[in-house]
């Protein structure tokens, strides 16, 4: 909001320059984001009295004048402005003046051979607009009042400094002059003058009935409507225009000008109607204001010209029942005050904040009274403003009261909030403060003397304990005892507090979970794997699924249940842009429906696939697609890097996986998550790559598996000095049995001489028995304290190769 000073001057006294005050609101929680000093538009600038107009002589559309500046003589001044002429009273900016808006120092000059000693001023060239048709002329009635050679600044209204504050959400008092003023009394101590009015002489009227009708109640507690005859609408007075503008609000007329005026002083929107207009849309002298939602149906056109299709949460101002505004919002065109009408009907009420916000809402629109509803208005002060209103519309505009109508459903007789604030607890918050010199608890008497400079009402308890009477322009944000202790600290000084150091600190650390998850991402990222992130939000496409009740677009309408279709979006995605096979992989959060109700987990999963390979010329610039091996040894690296053993099982679960091609993993009996290939047929719709690979581990099992000590601690074990001894060992054996599960018994089986066991061939076709496969495997040996002889390795071997017979059923070659 943009605060005149000049006009708080009249609200508070200011002593204080602009940039103090400046920096005691911003330090109060009132951001003053900008100072804009007019004092310096047009300082130099003064009144000036054309005595003489005449043709240049060497120019169609330029004049030369003499004009009385309060000088010895008068100055010739060469103006080309079409509108200049002999005895107007004009602003001249002497010789020396400099015209920030323009960038324009006065220097005496000679224009076409005649010379210039100043310059005639227009609005723009003052700051005031942005274009100007001529120069200003200074209205006829205060030219009694002007002297040549005076200051024309208080006459532009550029004697003034205007402010441009911010408040937060919760002050909706600080959108009005009488709010700020109400602020800078507690800051400074200074006494406040209000703005009062009588209340209102109202005479009988002839002109026909007038009712209000509110059917919405909760939406509109209170609504006043008083009809006002005889008004003559004519440009507002030069002081209430200067009043506008320095707040950013065009003039327009007296009575519309009046209601503007209002909203800024005491924050209430009020709203003006033509009545002989509502007779005539209402078809009915006999006139009935009414408060309702609209129908689907309805529509109106609003003063900004658009007709708005009105939707059911509009809240609506109607006459007979016939919408003519929307209500805390903004007027309707058919009703609208305009340069004939003679008789008024002015609004003033009180809207609840979520109807308007709602209402406003549905039709695109935010004005100055929206956005003063919203943040809510203050209640206890509605007829105030009404009055002063009404007081200001009779001066300007003349006219009689004729009638007054309310609707109220306001308690009868409100009760101010009443909190409970105890000393204690404010030192307990606030901590130590500095006392002058000293430095100390918040003395019994300074909380006092806040709150009371504040407005509230206080009255002991007990020892250290009040009673806090909130007073009504604060009711919306004073609610609890930690709001007044927020009040406290605020009004007492920010800078006022002292630093609080721990007594002991001590270094951080990370929790286990939180350094086991950094490992992996760090073996992922080693392994090759660029780390994505991804929304939760995704399409609903199951019954599991979380589904919002509240989205913002139906693509982010429910909660993901794996990680797996984000990281196959993102590989077409990729691929599409022409960026290549993505190979990444994500941490993130799944949820999920149940009968136990809804759960959350964490996972870890990934996506590879496409040619990682650069150069491909030997290759004729074909691309190779990456293979289950490859694509496992990537997971089997990270694994690896993290000590984490795992074994690969057959898997047929999830239905997007190739279902010979996918495996789930196994860590000591505890199942990890999932490894496998695309679907042909998905990599067909999706238009991937030949051969695409994912895995999903849950993060938990992850967790569980790595904290044990023996891998958080690993412990160092000496190399053997003694050479190694190397058996191979080649059998046919069933295509069901997994390689894991011929190492394990063959680890198991080797004990401690065995050190290593490693599958180096495999073959399929000619020679191999129907069902079967050859695979060959080599058996590394090896002692810590001696060189192993055939006589010590030849019985453990036979006891592997008797094992693979027993439990496999094997047929060995070797």
């Amino acid at each position: 909001m943009r605060i005149s000073l000049n006009w708080l001057q009249e609200l508070v006294d200011l002593s204080m320059p602009p940039e103090a005050l400046a920096e005691m609101l911003t330090m109060a929680g009132f951001e003053v984001e900008d100072i804009e000093d007019r004092r310096t538009w047009a300082d130099g600038v003064v009144v000036g009295k054309v005595l003489e107009h005449d043709p240049h002589p060497n120019a169609d559309r330029l004049s030369v004048c003499k004009v009385d500046i309060g000088g010895d003589t008068p100055s010739n001044i060469v103006c080309g402005a079409a509108n200049v002429r002999s005895g107007i009273y004009v602003p001249v900016a002497t010789l020396g003046t400099y015209l920030p808006k323009i960038d324009l120092k006065i220097k005496p000059a000679k224009l076409r051979g005649v010379p210039s000693e100043g310059m005639i001023c227009s609005l723009s060239e003052v700051g005031l607009t942005k274009e100007s048709d001529g120069i200003h002329i200074f209205d006829e009635s205060v030219v009694g009042a002007l002297k040549p050679g005076s200051d024309a600044r208080p006459l532009l209204g550029l004697d003034d400094v205007i402010l441009d504050l911010t408040s937060t959400a919760n002050r909706a008092d600080a959108l009005s002059m009488v709010g700020v003023a109400r602020e800078v009394v507690a800051l400074t101590g200074a006494t406040l003058r209000l703005p009062e009015a009588d209340e209102p002489t109202i005479q009988t009227s002839r002109s026909g009935s007038l009712a209000v009708k509110v059917s919405e109640s909760q939406a509109c507690p209170t609504y006043i409507g008083t009809a006002i005859a005889g008004v003559k609408i004519a440009p507002s007075p030069l002081w209430l225009q200067q009043r506008l503008q320095s707040a950013g609000i065009r003039p327009i007329s007296n009575v519309v000008d009046v209601t503007n005026y209002i909203l800024l002083e005491w924050g209430q929107p009020l709203h003006a109607f033509d009545r002989d207009r509502l007779v005539t849309v209402a078809g009915s002298d006999a006139l009935t204001i009414g408060v309702r939602f609209a129908s689907a149906s309805e529509s109106l056109k609003t003063l900004d010209g658009q007709t708005k299709s009105l939707q059911e949460q509009t809240l609506l101002i109607t006459a007979n029942d016939k919408p003519v505004a929307l209500a805390g919002v903004m007027g309707g065109a058919e009703t609208e005050v305009y340069e004939g009408t003679q008789n008024l009907l002015l609004e003033a009420a009180l809207f609840d904040t979520a109807a308007i916000r709602r209402s406003a809402r549905s039709q695109g629109l935010r004005t100055e009274a929206s956005a003063r509803y919203e943040r809510g208005v203050n209640f206890a002060e509605l007829e105030t403003a009404c009055r002063r209103a009404l007081k200001l519309i009779v001066e300007l505009a003349g006219g009689t009261i004729v009638a007054q109508e309310k609707a109220d459903s306001r308690p009868s007789q409100a009760t101010a909030r009443t909190i409970e604030l105890r000393l204690e607890r404010v030192n307990q918050v606030l901590g130590m403060v500095e006392l002058g010199d000293d430095i100390g608890e918040l003395p019994a008497k300074e909380v006092e003397r806040t709150l009371t400079a504040l407005g509230c009402q206080l009255a002991v308890i007990k020892p250290d304990v009040w009673a806090v009477t909130v007073p009504f322009y604060r009711d919306r944000d004073l609610e609890r005892e930690i709001d007044l202790i927020e009040e406290i600290a605020r009004i007492y000084g920010y800078n006022k507090f002292c630093d609080t150091l721990p007594e002991k600190t001590e270094p951080g650390y990370l929790s286990i979970e939180q350094a086991i998850t950094r490992k992996l991402r760090e073996s992922l990222r080693a392994a090759g794997l660029t780390e994505l992130i991804h929304y939760s939000l995704g399409k609903p496409d199951s019954d599991r699924q979380v589904i919002l009740a509240n989205p913002l677009f139906t693509e982010y309408s429910a909660l993901r249940t794996d990680l797996i279709s984000g990281l196959i979006d993102a590989f077409q995605f990729n691929l599409e842009q022409g960026n290549g096979a993505l190979n990444g992989f994500e941490f993130g959060h799944v949820f999920s429906r149940d009968e136990d109700g809804l759960t959350e987990a964490e996972f870890i999963a990934g996506i590879m696939g496409g040619d990682p390979t650069q150069g491909k010329w030997v290759r004729s610039g074909r691309d190779q697609p990456l293979s289950w091996f490859e694509a496992k040894g990537v997971l089997d690296a990270a694994f690896r890097r993290v000590g984490l053993t795992i074994e690969y099982q057959p898997d047929l679960r999830d239905p997007r996986l190739h279902p010979g091609r996918t495996a789930s993993l196994w860590s000591q009996g505890n199942r990890l998550g999932t490894f496998g290939q695309l679907h042909p047929q998905l990599r067909q719709e999706r238009d991937l790559p030949d051969e695409v690979y994912v895995f999903e581990l849950d993060l938990n099992v992850a967790i569980a598996q790595l904290e044990q000590e023996e891998i958080l601690i690993p412990t160092f074990k000496s190399y053997s000095t003694y050479p190694p001894s190397d058996r191979d060992l080649a059998f046919y054996v069933a295509t069901n049995v997994a390689v894991a599960e011929l190492e394990r018994l063959m680890t198991k089986t080797g004990g401690k001489l065995l050190e290593s066991v490693e599958l180096f061939d495999e073959y399929r076709g000619d020679r191999v028995p129907e069902g079967q496969r050859s695979l060959a495997f080599r058996l590394v040996y090896r002692a810590d304290d001696r060189t192993l002889t055939d006589e010590e390795i030849s019985p453990v071997q036979q006891q592997v190769r008797e094992a693979l017979v027993e439990k496999f059923r094997v047929d060995l070659r070797s």
